[in-house]
């Protein structure tokens, strides 16, 4: 089988010492079974270790590397001080401190551990500061020099041993091969048989056993060796060796492909420049963006990118954020506007202010929870994992009673026996049946991410394939969230531009949304304002202020009857009518006359309809839409986007009720919301989908599924990533089952030599992860 290494990552901070102490820790955790590589980096105090999967389960990597810890806290006395003359004391010191170092660290108490297929990333708490690290360590030795890591050109890592036996097994098969067709001496051609069966299968003879001894697990690691060594002891040393070779070879183009598939995402964090030009007082200086500090104005210059995430104070400019949220159209930005690092600015100089710190930005975090999400297991993944074990076994016991029943039963010859029960090794694993899943688990998350679609978790995706039904929020959802005037009408002897201005002047000292949308139309039609004195707004009603030395008022029809105001009856005439079209009305008055209403509504998003019906063309059956504004609205909204269903007045118990009903109805029903006020709704849904992500906190955190723009155009992509990913598992799926029932029957049937089973086996798992990482490249609907 050709699981894929993978990397177990665990971010702890580490005295910054000399990179022979590190050298220490990365030698002991590298002479450990099942890993590859392990590499501290002593800049940004992050220790990064290689592993497979295969071998090691995820608590068992996170246990050994407690127990390098240990083991590089007691050796490191044996580093060299001042060149090579060690001082036993000061050796000594550096030995208790970074023991008592590594050990705190690795044995700390309280852990936040992430298990994930094959990689674990643990945030140990408690862990000191750097700077006190330094300190601790400083004051230990305050005086040694710490003689430097020798250069190596090439460093001899697990994983590039794997690719060089690979290579040696090839070639010493080969010549061994040929040196039989050109009379090579017997003995010449066994040594030559025997190196490529040591390197070709030294890593998976050492993996299996570990697997078998610790984790009581039977992997296709020891399939293969049994296969190998029984094809040379029945005299086909050469069927053994291209066995090895082959499957070395699939291990490696599984990895690397892969490891490509993880990196795509992690890619972004390229894109982030490692440098900010920052004003600092009177000084513009260049600093590394890790030491930016909340607070700190950055520059940032046409055509960069922006280091940090923070808000613009000063200049405007176009920006394109596509690698955060998928927009498609740079977004013009102006002062008091957020902006990601990463993104682009467009041709305008910007001042900004920084809001998050390096490791807390937006694109930070997208990162990290793409990490976890791609080693959240799909329900199809962990049926397949548990079916495995199974099977394994079934395979070593089929290939034993193959062997013993023919002899002992029916007194068949031993070779020709054996020779079918290797082959039946062989072609009956089910390695392309386990990596069919994971491959494209781990696309269709890179795709979503990269195109504003952030799923968090194979599980999450598995069930957006599912969907039947989608309920949108209406405000901010569906509508922009935003109010605009939609009606003015004066009253009798009053123009429009007379009703604009008084009102307008009057709203002028408001904050009220409604006021605001007023203030922006008259903005718009240039209409000269008067300020607004005596002004008092009134909770629930509106508001009233003096203009041009009169009193105004402005409000809903309740402000009016509770001072016993009778409004015209050509008036409410119009104010019916506005309601019937879902629009809130406002009121305007002087006590010398009406001056007229003015008609508000949250407006629809542009492409809400269109949204709507790509949501259909992707197989949602149902679109519905949960508010708790009146029914007028409601239907209106509902009627200009298209969608299926209405439920008004809505509480939140009440939408997650609505839910229930639609589940039991229709199917598995996603919730589309804003993150905040849909919570409950967004947990009661199969499938929470929260939208702004760029921008919201909760969104990330309390969401099954993100769509970082604050629009809907990402939705449809979403549904059919995740209907597409389903699609191409199946076909995974199937294949897999095919070749390995074709190739037995074929063992069987055919009497197919071992050499061709190797070929259709290990050719069938490259196949399945080549089928998976299509989906890295679909394009948007």
């Amino acid at each position: 089988m050709t699981m894929k290494s993978t990397s177990l990552d665990q971010t702890i901070s580490i005295p910054p010492v000399s990179q022979r102490c590190t050298t220490i820790l990365e030698d002991i955790l590298e002479g450990y079974a099942g890993i590859r590589d392990a590499h501290f980096s002593m800049e940004d105090g992050r220790l990064r270790i290689t592993y497979d999967p295969r071998i090691l389960s995820p608590e068992r990597a996170l246990h050994l590397v407690r127990q390098a810890g240990l083991k590089a806290g007691l050796r490191v006395a044996q580093c060299g001080v001042k060149g090579e003359q060690a001082c036993a004391l000061c050796a000594a010191r550096m030995g208790e401190s970074m023991q008592a170092h590594f050990s705190r660290l690795m044995t700390a108490a309280s852990t936040q551990t992430l298990f994930r297929e094959g990689e674990l990333i643990v945030s140990l708490d408690g862990a000191s500061a750097p700077g006190s690290n330094r300190a601790v360590v400083e004051s230990s030795f305050p005086s040694a020099e710490i003689s430097p890591r020798p250069v190596v050109p090439f460093a001899f890592s697990r994983r590039r041993l794997e690719i060089l036996f690979t290579l040696i097994t090839a070639l010493t098969t080969l010549a061994a091969y040929l040196g039989g067709l050109y009379g090579v001496s017997l003995a010449f051609q066994n040594g030559l048989f025997l190196t490529a069966y040591l390197l070709g299968g030294v890593f998976g003879l050492i993996d299996g056993v570990n697997a078998l001894r610790e984790e009581r697990k039977l992997d296709v690691n020891l399939l293969m060796i049994f296969a190998a060594v029984g094809a040379a002891i029945i005299g086909q040393p050469l069927e053994g060796a291209i066995l090895l070779f082959l499957f070395s070879l699939s291990n490696t183009l599984q990895t690397y492909a892969l490891e490509r598939n993880r990196q795509a995402i992690k890619k972004l964090l390229d894109l982030r420049p490692p440098t900010a030009t920052v004003r600092r007082g009177s000084r513009i200086v260049t600093v590394p963006v890790e030491k930016l500090v909340i607070g700190d104005i950055v520059l940032v210059k046409p055509g960069e990118r922006f280091p940090i995430d923070g808000e613009i104070i000063r200049g405007n400019s176009e920006v394109n954020q596509a690698n955060i949220t998928g927009e498609s159209v740079p977004v013009f930005k102006k002062s008091g506007d957020a902006v990601f690092a990463s993104t682009v600015n467009g041709n305008g100089a910007l001042e900004v202010r920084v809001t998050r710190l390096a490791q807390d930005t937006t694109l930070a975090r997208i990162v990290q929870m793409v990490e976890q999400a791609q080693n959240s297991k799909a329900r199809t993944q962990t049926t397949l994992d548990a079916f495995e074990q199974i099977y394994a076994w079934f395979v070593l016991g089929g290939a034993v009673l193959l062997t013993l029943i023919p002899i002992l039963l029916f007194n068949q010859p031993f070779y020709p026996t054996f020779y079918r029960a290797m082959t039946w090794l062989v072609v009956a694993s089910p390695c392309a049946l386990v990596i069919s899943t994971p491959a494209s688990i781990l696309s269709a998350i890179a795709n979503g991410a990269r195109n504003g679609v952030l799923f968090k978790g194979g599980i999450h995706l598995e069930k957006t394939a599912d969907l039947k039904v989608i309920a949108f929020d209406k405000t901010g959802t569906l509508t922009t969230g935003i109010p605009v005037v939609q009606s003015i009408i004066p009253a009798k002897g009053v123009t429009e531009e007379e009703l604009l201005r008084l009102v307008a002047s009057a709203e002028s000292r408001s904050e009220h949304p409604l006021g605001n949308a007023i203030l922006e139309v008259a903005r718009l039609r240039n209409l000269p304002l008067s300020t607004a004195s005596e002004f008092r707004a009134i909770p629930g009603q509106g508001i009233e202020a003096h203009v041009d030395g009169e009193a105004v008022w402005v409000g809903n029809e309740r402000l009016f009857h509770e001072r016993g105001i009778l409004v015209p009856p050509e008036l409410n005439q119009s104010i019916d009518a506005l309601k019937t079209k879902g629009q809130t009305v406002m009121l305007a008055y002087t006590p010398r006359k009406w001056l007229g209403i003015i008609g508000l509504a949250d407006s629809i998003r542009p492409n809400a309809h269109e949204i709507v019906h790509s949501l259909k063309k992707v197989g949602i059956q149902r679109v519905v839409m949960l508010t708790g504004d009146n029914e007028a609205v409601a239907h209106a909204i509902a009627g200009q986007a298209g969608v299926d269903e209405v439920h008004a007045g809505l509480l939140p118990q009440d939408k997650v009720a609505v839910l229930e009903t639609l589940r039991h109805r229709y199917g598995q029903v996603a919730m589309v919301g804003d993150g905040v006020n849909d919570a409950p709704a967004l947990a009661a849904a199969d499938v929470g989908i929260a939208m702004g992500g760029a921008g919201s906190d909760v969104a990330l955190e309390t969401a099954d599924v993100v769509l970082m723009a604050d629009d809907l155009t990402n939705l449809p992509h979403a549904i059919y990533l995740a209907r597409r990913s389903r699609q191409i598992i199946w076909q995974n799926l199937t294949f897999a089952l095919a070749v390995i029932v074709f190739l037995v029957v074929s063992a069987f049937g055919l009497n197919l030599p071992l050499p061709l089973g190797v070929v259709g086996h290990e050719g069938s798992t490259v196949l399945v992860v080549l089928n998976g990482l299509r989906l890295l490249a679909l394009k948007k609907i």
